[in-house]
């Protein structure tokens, strides 16, 4: 059984789709099926995801991306002419391979798949819809779905009620609750303190990473600090925190490029989480039950960082700060505002735990094998 995955953009896409191609791969060794081949189908992602993908055997074969943005811009031409192209190449793909099923995340690199997923009559085709708002490849793909899945209420409104439903985030099954003194080794950290994990997703995060440089000293002087900066701003955040703060952090500083595997260490060792609003991370965070301060990346497609953000606020288990409003000093009160709080850990915590959502992972799963008959 060969099942082909696309999507493409960032981490946010990879990791999702990695979480189902695991559920379906249990579900079908449960029938029986032990021949099962996941084929990822897109424009090239970076290394980062690159690396996920060979560690989990998934094959890969490229086409051209073909991005619509919404300001004018002369590379709009020039994708909307990289388009047909990139459809032809999804047909040669398939045509090929002839898949049993196609599982898409959405992202400017899964119109193509999905259109050639359509042409060859593939019995299995899934679109899953990560955010409140729907991306416009995903509305552009949803008539040649047999099914549509959403993690938002709101954004299953945008699409055929008959064929959609609200399944939630597929998520890794073992991000959350691992061993603490393992999680501890790991990061080398012996104190006690509470951990303050800043993460900025695979693409980083420069103003929350410019903001947690300026106040590291007042953080490290209470708590441990876990700091995912991003591969393409490690170096530089290195250089600021070291112009700003010296050698004076004590070893309650912890800097990683990106964790891949290793975020679930992160993750089960945070008190208080301080992301961008992705819509991944917002729910790998209240999967975990961690109380989070969320910075929307203000550039987002149709600002669906936001409406994320404030969606999942309103479950109490986030605070929000708007990046125009975001300074030093804010983001180090409204983090010690929670820390200092236990009232307000519990409160954010069951909030989080309120919003989260279980077995997306399984139920979209189950759905692609009952689509080809498995099930």
């Amino acid at each position: 059984m060969l099942i082909v995955l696309t999507g493409g953009g960032s981490g946010g896409h990879i990791f999702p789709l990695i979480a189902v191609a695991k559920k379906i791969t249990t579900l079908a060794k449960e029938r029986g099926i032990e021949d099962i081949r996941f084929l990822y189908v897109g424009p090239r992602f970076d290394e980062i995801s690159e690396e996920v993908f060979r560690r989990e055997g998934v094959g890969r074969a490229y086409i051209l991306s073909s991005k619509w943005r919404r300001y004018m811009s002369p590379l709009n031409i020039i994708d909307l002419i990289k388009l047909p192209f990139a459809i032809l190449q999804a047909i040669g793909i398939l045509f090929w391979q002839m898949p049993d099923a196609v599982f898409s995340k959405g992202g400017y690199g899964s119109f193509p798949v999905m259109v050639a997923s359509w042409i060859f009559f593939i019995p299995s085709r899934v679109i899953h819809e990560s955010d409140s708002v729907p991306g416009v490849a995903n509305r552009m793909a949803a008539p040649f779905a047999k099914r549509i899945g959403t993690a938002f209420e709101s954004a299953a409104l945008k699409f055929p009620v008959k064929k959609t439903a609200v399944v939630g985030m597929p998520i890794r099954d073992d991000l959350c609750g691992q061993d603490p003194k393992k999680a501890r080794t790991f990061f080398d950290i012996v104190s006690e303190r509470k951990v303050v994990l800043v993460m900025g997703g695979s693409q980083g995060a420069k103003k929350i990473n410019d903001a947690i440089a300026q106040i590291l000293l007042k953080l490290v002087s209470k708590y441990e600090v876990i700091h995912i900066c991003g591969p393409h701003q490690y170096e530089e955040v290195k250089s600021e925190v070291a112009a700003i703060a010296g050698a004076n952090l004590g070893g309650y500083y912890h800097p990683y490029p990106f964790l891949t595997e290793e975020i679930k260490f992160a993750l089960t060792l945070a008190d208080v989480v301080i992301s961008r609003a992705g819509a991944s991370s917002i729910f790998e965070i209240a999967a975990c039950g961690k109380p989070s301060v969320l910075v929307p990346l203000p550039t987002a497609a149709q600002d669906h960082q936001r409406k994320n953000a404030y969606e999942y606020a309103k479950a109490g288990g986030t605070i929000v700060i708007e990046e125009n409003n975001l300074t030093p000093n804010l983001l180090y009160s409204t983090i010690a505002s929670v820390l200092d709080d236990p009232a307000a850990i519990a409160k954010m915590s069951s909030g989080a735990a309120a919003f989260a959502t279980k077995n997306a992972s399984e139920t979209i799963a189950k759905e692609i094998l009952q689509l080809r008959g498995v099930l």
